[in-house]
């Protein structure tokens, strides 16, 4: 089989200034393709920018033979993402991937957080990548091609003690992805989650010893693959960190059906919950509709 390249693929990597971000932009331009790299150079709470973490990034790309073009703007408003978008439209003339990477982190336990930080991890993560994801959909929908990758977190998908916000954020991302997943089927637009496991300046305070084992690196062959022609999956949310690779699904358990329309008493609940909950024959739906039929389904048993 051939090697996966991007040749005449652009592609848009935000918060691509340092850690991961960073890899995938490397990796990407080193396979041909040409990249947008986006960071706004503020610090890990979201405070400050500066054009030095990008810029530097470019010049790495560059200086090796590759084509990259840095963007400064933030991810949090929608002007900020149709900048971003546009500086791909200006360089290179289209944009056929999306890596949705910027992050802050806000952590405080649920008691204690503030509305402020709240709302600016939300604005960062979960508005960010609508506000770029948006305008970059529209562009690939008019040439039939596209590749979307989500940044979500095990914090949001499993739970994690101190995140209530980023939890919230990267699990509103999943949301998102199956939404246009959905929607850009018909236009070969794939989009996919990943929940990394990697020591950046966001983690490596907070893995402990595990923190030499998990390189960003190893999270970019995953990245790469998701972002090329190759990737036929959609729709999916793949942990990853540490040289490991696994599958995470939302499954629908086959649940108890007390009769079309039936409206049990909550006692009748209580006593169902171990049938509720028995995850033996659960599917995996691929849209609402799949809950949907699995409705219909019960009126017919």
């Amino acid at each position: 089989m051939t090697d996966i390249n991007y040749n005449d693929r652009v592609a848009i990597v935000t918060g691509a200034g340092g850690g991961l971000g960073k890899t995938y932009a490397l990796e990407f331009a080193k396979r041909g393709a040409m990249v947008v790299v986006n960071d706004l150079g503020g610090s890990a709470d979201g405070t400050g920018a500066g054009s030095t973490p990008a810029d530097e990034v470019v010049k790495l790309i560059t200086e090796a033979g590759g084509k990259a073009v840095a963007n400064h703007d933030s991810v949090a408003t929608p002007e900020g993402g149709e900048a971003i978008v546009q500086t791909a439209l200006d360089n290179f003339g289209k944009v056929d991937i999306v890596i949705n990477n910027a992050g802050i982190l806000r952590d405080k336990t649920f008691a204690k957080l503030t509305p402020q930080d709240l709302e600016v991890v939300i604005d960062v993560h979960l508005k960010g990548a609508f506000f770029v994801s948006q305008p970059a959909f529209r562009s690939m929908k008019e040439n039939q091609y596209g590749r979307f990758v989500f940044t979500a977190s095990g914090a949001g998908i499993f739970g994690n003690f101190g995140q209530s916000n980023y939890g919230a954020a990267k699990m509103g991302l999943v949301g998102l992805s199956n939404v246009l997943a959905v929607e850009g089927a018909k236009y070969n637009i794939k989009s996919n989650v990943i929940a990394p496991i990697a020591r950046t300046r966001l983690t490596e305070d907070l893995l402990g010893p595990l923190a030499e084992y998990l390189d960003p690196e190893c999270v970019t062959p995953l990245v790469a693959y998701l972002a090329s022609e190759a990737c036929e999956e959609t729709h999916e949310i793949y942990d990853v960190g540490g040289g490991r690779y696994a599958r995470i699904f939302v499954g629908l358990c086959e649940g108890t059906a007390f009769g079309k329309g039936a409206k049990p008493s909550p006692e009748e609940i209580r006593d169902n919950m171990t049938s509720i909950n028995d995850t033996d024959g659960y599917t995996i739906p691929t849209s609402i509709a799949g809950e949907m039929q699995a409705v219909a389904k019960s009126f017919q048993d």
